[in-house]
């Protein structure tokens, strides 16, 4: 039910009715949107110039009232400085208790003498008589300074709160500097910034002190949090004003929003002070203004839309009677257009629709006839056909394909991909992925398991079957190549294989041999040579005949496959003379190997006339190495060995470690 009325309420979106109620409220949108965003624009100045203008005004009278502040509490200490004059360091300490008033605004009062030692404090704190301050940064100031200086803010050792020096200079009746008189000013409950903590700026609006060295000497809200944000705003801005600027700028607030900041300083303390008001909250009266007033246009505009739908419904009766036969017509419950209008303009569109309907009626009993003889074409012909949409999908498939590949008409097409063989079938989906991308053809051979799980290798070729504008999908055949497959492969092995022994042939053995070089020559991947002789096979083959030496030679093939490794190669070189190729083998190992061969050997025998023979091997060993460049070099040095072997005695096992350096198994091991 649901589903039906969203249908149907988007196609009264869709119709031309539907269309010009858009157009209408999309204009009226359009107008209000502009004179709203025109409102915004120029009302944005207005707010910015009155609220930079409150802002510079707070900034200032804050500034005025620290600047008056400290101005008072240095004057305080000017004054008792003044009363110390001539007073002995006895006397010091009495004095400063008859001034406890000034502890209203100091947390406490010290007096230093001219080489920096602390002589008296109130209240007292042990340790602090007889402090050594000449090293500090506020004494070096004052001491070559007859002005006041406040101290950069540093952590009090007894409140454990963060304070600041206020510091007159003692001078003499001659001039000369008597030390220093100070007065420590808590930041937090010294009531230096109570004033500030009642100042609001807006909701989110605050005021800030800065030292000049860029330390935060006061913030409304003391979390953690906010006053590492604080420390992070307007960098620009405030380094300017850190360096003795003041003014009114738009720079970053705290966690990066815009915001209205001004400056003042503080000179007598060398502070400044930071009025920051967030932008958001600037234009926030402004929003609420033009909300209310897009309600407003909004009330009016619902008002004109009930009007004009009235008369848009009026005006399209008869083109709502048009889209309703149209829609029968398309849905089948009708043949053709029969409107009755006196809209000259709609009866000539019935009239054109139902000419193009004729000739779409016609146009479709011409394209079923195409398409049956299509259909009977490609399913007499005896070759695999089918045919695949821009997507890939196989939507067709001639009873010779599917009779070939053992598959129903049903699931024909779905279990296609999952009888390729696996080792076929990635490549065959990749290279179908490409040819669906651009075009190209699809040539493949590939293995496949039909449905009476046989193992056929098929030749599958597509190609791209373009329209008159755009491709239309993809047609391929299908042709069964197991037979000259197999034929190949039967020839590509008795090509590198001796037809007598089964292993491998001199050309066979030889292509190996190079591909073990090159793999040496890339990775070092260690590679051994073995050739070796028959000894005393010549007297088999007089006085046996070549029948039994042809036994012999099976017989010593059988053995030599059954000791070496399955990833071995064994070759028989011809005549009497094979080989092993050791992939991945050092010389150690190869040369065990020789000596395991050359004990298997001799103990084979044939039986001809009463009389057995034996033979026995002369074996040579040859690794690869360093400045091989070609296969003969190997071989050339792996035979020398041979012949030592054979020139020592025969049934010996030789090693070549290089050109000419020979050494015999027992030397070797």
């Amino acid at each position: 039910m649901a589903s039906t009325l969203l249908n149907s309420s988007i196609r009264r979106l869709c119709s031309l009715q539907g269309r010009l109620l858009v157009g209408l409220v999309t204009t009226w949108l359009a107008i209000v949107g502009l004179l709203l965003m025109l409102a915004w624009l120029f009302g944005k100045e207005l707010v910015e110039d009155a609220s930079v203008a409150h802002l510079r005004y707070d900034a200032q009278l804050i500034a005025d009232g620290l600047t008056d502040n400290v101005n008072r509490r240095l004057s305080s200490l000017e004054r008792l400085a003044s009363l110390l004059e001539g007073r002995e360091p006895e006397e010091l300490k009495s004095l400063l208790e008859d001034n406890q008033a000034l502890l209203e605004w100091f947390e406490g009062i010290m007096v230093t003498g001219p080489d920096g030692r602390v002589l008296a404090d109130w209240p007292m704190v042990e340790g602090r008589v007889g402090l050594e301050t000449a090293g500090t940064e506020y004494f070096r100031m004052v001491r070559h300074s007859p002005w006041p200086y406040v101290s950069r803010p540093f952590v009090g050792r007894a409140s454990g709160e963060p304070l600041v020096l206020m510091l007159v200079p003692r001078i003499g009746e001659r001039g000369e500097f008597r030390g220093v008189v100070g007065g420590m000013v808590n930041l937090v409950q010294g009531g230096l910034f109570r004033r500030l903590e009642a100042v609001r700026l807006g909701d989110v609006g605050y005021v800030s002190v800065f030292a000049a060295s860029g330390e935060l000497l006061f913030h409304p809200r003391r979390d953690r949090e906010l006053v590492e944000a604080v420390n992070q705003q307007d960098l620009v801005t405030l380094d300017l004003a850190l360096s003795g600027w003041q003014g009114e700028a738009v720079a970053r607030g705290v966690y990066g929003e815009p915001a209205l900041v001004a400056y003042r300083q503080v000179w007598p303390a060398d502070w400044v002070v930071g009025a920051v008001l967030p932008k958001s909250q600037v234009y926030e009266p402004l929003g609420s203004f033009l909300a209310r007033l897009w309600w407003a246009w909004l009330g009016v505009a619902v008002l004109l839309l009930a009007s004009m739908y009235w008369l848009v419904k009026k005006l399209l009766a008869p083109l709502q009677r048009l889209e309703r036969q149209i829609g029968e017509v398309v849905a089948g419950e009708r043949r053709y257009l029969a409107l009755s209008t006196h809209m000259d303009e709609l009866q000539q569109v019935a009239n054109t629709f139902n000419r193009l309907e004729h000739e779409r009626h016609a146009a479709l009993e011409h394209l079923k006839d195409r398409q049956a003889f299509l259909d009977a074409v490609l399913g007499s012909t005896p070759l695999g056909m089918f045919v695949a949409d821009l997507q890939g999908r196989l939507t067709y498939m001639n009873p010779a394909l599917l009779e070939l590949l053992g598959l129903g008409r049903v699931s024909g097409a779905r279990d296609w991909w999952g009888r390729i063989h696996s080792a076929d079938r990635q490549g065959a989906e990749d290279m179908w992925r490409h040819t669906l991308s651009t075009g190209s053809e699809f040539v493949r051979q590939l293995r496949f398991v039909n449905g009476r799980d046989e193992t056929l290798w098929l030749e599958v070729h597509a190609s791209q079957v373009r329209g008159s504008e755009q491709p239309l999908g993809f047609v391929g055949m299908v042709k069964d190549i197991t037979e000259s497959r197999q034929q190949e492969a039967l020839q590509r092995w008795e090509a590198e294989h001796d037809p007598l022994t089964g292993l491998l042939n001199r050309r066979g053995f030889e292509r190996r041999l190079e591909e073990a070089l090159a793999e040496y020559a890339k990775t070092g991947t260690p590679s051994v040579l073995i050739l070796f002789d028959l000894d005393h096979f010549k007297p088999i083959n007089d006085e046996g005949g070549h029948a039994l030496g042809d036994e012999m030679l099976r017989r010593i093939a059988q053995v030599v496959a059954w000791e070496v490794r399955r990833s071995d190669h064994v070759a028989r070189q011809g005549g009497d003379e094979f080989a092993i190729l050791l992939p991945s083998c050092t010389l150690r190992q190869a040369t065990k190997i020789a000596e395991a061969l050359r004990q298997a050997v001799s103990e084979i025998g044939v039986t001809h006339g009463g009389r057995e023979y034996r033979v026995t091997l002369s074996i040579g060993v040859a690794s690869l190495q360093e400045g091989d460049l070609s296969i003969e070099t190997v071989l050339a040095r792996a035979d020398a060995a041979c012949y030592r072997a054979k020139s020592a005695g025969r049934d010996e096992v030789v090693v070549s470690e290089g050109g000419e350096v020979d050494h015999s198994l027992d030397e070797f091991l």
